[in-house]
């Protein structure tokens, strides 16, 4: 199992897989009934200049999460071949 990381840790184009989530809150519960659920893989697609929004890509679906909202999302680096 690879380290864990954090959206803002991820470059445009890398892949994680959802680990979990930094705390059982109401934007968390959100995000998994957008469908961000542990197993759930993403791909980083895009990020603002400033870095502020992040674009990412899971199941078909875009979504665009700023840092404070993205940090609650514990993620696992997938490694590419």
């Amino acid at each position: 199992m690879l380290p864990e990381t954090t959206l803002s840790q991820l470059k445009i184009g890398d892949t994680a897989r959802v680990v979990g989530y930094q705390a059982d809150t109401d934007y968390s519960a959100r995000l998994m009934r957008l469908g961000l659920i542990p197993g759930t893989e993403l791909e980083v697609k895009r990020r603002a200049p400033l870095g502020d929004p992040i674009q990412i890509q899971f199941r078909g679906y875009s979504l665009v999460l700023r840092p404070a909202e993205a940090h609650h999302l514990l993620l696992e680096a997938i490694e590419r071949a």
